[in-house]
């Protein structure tokens, strides 16, 4: 594989670094993928070591910079509702909106592992290495789960935890003191973190696997803390070595992995597909799709409307059905690698791994150091109309192994599966303002009316997004506005997130299409 190793120590920010960590020119909460390593200065075919997309429901803006943080297969970051990014991780340390250490955020899991990984160029190299959450019943903390290697292996020793304090530093955060590296497990586990969000609405569930096993550890993250981890067993063929990427269907229905076996040329390759009782915690049904193939792949991403599900080995990109009775026999090759390398001829523009953002396309990173990122245009959509871009996006700088992973922030409460709704359907979230707003039909199927009250004298804007933070609809509200009627026909079924925002008052409420 070629992997550029030009060491340079560029610390400084330049004015990009605004847009790039304060501007947020997205929306919500994972409205960000920062990618790149400190190398190839040098290289004309280049003009920065990083980049940061923003997402928004338009598309994306790629902004070249020269931030701090290296990034290799882990990233997790975390926005405001805005989409003015907050903190972000490669698995070493954590970084605040000033793109420089968080306070007290240098450091996590030192040893031999996080050594070798973390040296300015790079970070932790395996894939749902970090996560930022919410911090149930706290809109002032976020707390980061992490995970290592042990020694110079790709094992996990534990899931660890550490806890921000988004008030701390004058507005920029910090880690707690005694809440940082916190080993919540101790136990050897494969790497990889994932999360959904209870059918509470509140809470966490936190999946991880048994290192080389067939059991699937599931913990709860709520107000309390974390529960005791429940372990289940999948009744598969336990991974030899590395699990690929694993990923919840963004309507929390369904969790799927991939991992292969095998050596060059005759790979074992596995999907694996579950529902999720997003009120249980539990896994079931399970569906295995497994194939011969001459080279392994780690690639997994669900559609934003959750009836796709995509994986890749380095070679091809392969498109399942989950809308249908037969899921297994609906696999099905939607592109094969056209050979394209640049810019030069060893460095493959291969498939590598892949992220749902949330425009509602999926980015595809390559498995080499490379200036070019796939992507997919409809991710929706049936066999090749799904219409994936082979390095369509010239990148500013060299990216090698890359993905973010984001959970679904705004996935909101099922009652329908025997838990309570632990969440108001609506809040003033900042200020004192009773918005005394009311949603009809609530549950709908094309639209319904908002009425509100504003501040005396006072305008507000009005936005509703979907649940993977795309924005659906915005508009002005006048002074002394009080109704307005939202056509939702062409939206798909689903939770949606309605805000009012007048000054420095803000109400949230959710809508139900159906």
């Amino acid at each position: 594989m070629g992997y550029h190793y030009f060491r340079t120590w560029i610390f400084y920010l330049l004015v990009v670094l605004c847009c790039a960590f304060k501007c947020g020119f997205g929306q919500g909460m994972n409205s960000h993928f920062l990618l790149g390593y400190d190398v190839a200065l040098a290289d004309t075919n280049v003009t920065s070591t990083k980049a940061v997309f923003h997402f928004d429901s338009a598309g994306y803006t790629l902004t070249p910079a020269y931030f701090k943080m290296p990034f290799r297969a882990a990233q997790s970051n975390i926005s405001n509702e805005n989409g003015n990014l907050l903190m972000v991780s490669n698995g070493c340390w954590i970084a605040d909106a000033t793109g420089d250490t968080m306070q007290n955020g240098a450091g996590l899991l030192p040893n031999s592992f996080t050594n070798t990984w973390c040296d300015d160029i790079t970070g932790i190299p395996f894939p749902n290495a970090a996560v930022f959450l919410p911090m149930p019943g706290d809109t002032n903390k976020v707390i980061l789960l992490h995970q290592s290697g042990t020694n110079t292996t790709f094992k996990s020793d534990g899931l660890y935890s550490t806890i921000i304090d988004k008030t701390l530093n004058g507005g920029l955060g910090g880690v707690i003191p005694g809440l940082k590296n916190v080993n919540n497990f101790q136990m050897g586990l494969n790497p990889g973190i994932v999360a959904c969000k209870h059918a509470n609405g509140r809470d966490w569930w936190v999946l991880v696997f048994k290192d080389s096993s067939d059991i699937v550890y599931t913990t709860l993250l709520s107000p309390a803390g974390f529960s005791t981890p429940t372990a289940q067993p999948l009744n598969v063929v336990a991974p030899i070595y590395l699990l690929g990427q694993t990923a919840f269907s963004p309507d929390g229905s369904k969790f799927a992995y991939t991992y292969y076996n095998g050596g060059l040329g005759n790979f074992t390759y596995f999907i694996r597909i579950f529902d999720f009782n997003r009120c249980s915690g539990l896994l079931s049904n399970k569906t295995e799709i497994v194939f011969q193939v001459p080279d392994g792949g780690l690639g997994l991403a669900f559609s934003s409307d959750s009836k796709k599900l995509y994986s890749c080995t380095y070679n091809k990109v392969f498109q399942i059905n989950l809308d249908t009775s037969n899921i297994g026999a609906s696999l099905d090759t939607v592109a094969m690698y056209d050979g394209y390398a640049f810019p030069y001829n060893f460095l493959s523009t291969d498939f590598w791994l892949m992220t749902l953002a949330n425009n509602g396309k999926i980015y595809i990173s390559s498995g080499n150091s490379v200036i070019d990122m796939h992507y997919f245009n409809y991710p929706d959509s049936n066999d090749v109309a799904c219409d994936i871009k082979q390095h369509a996006i010239r990148l500013p700088c060299y990216a090698v192994r890359s993905a973010v992973y984001h959970p679904n922030y705004y996935l909101g409460c099922d009652t329908t599966l025997g838990c309570p709704c632990l969440v108001s359907t609506g809040l003033t979230e900042d200020g004192g303002h009773d918005f005394k707003a009311k949603l009809s039909p609530n549950p709908g199927r094309v639209g319904f009316d908002i009425l509100y009250l504003l501040p005396q004298n006072k305008s507000g804007v009005l936005s509703i997004f979907d649940l993977q933070g795309r924005l659906m609809h915005s508009e002005a509200l006048p002074p002394w506005s009080t109704k307005q009627n939202i056509d939702a026909g062409y939206w798909s079924p689903g939770v949606y997130q309605v805000i009012i925002e007048s000054g420095e008052e803000r109400g949230v409420w959710k809508w139900v299409k159906l």
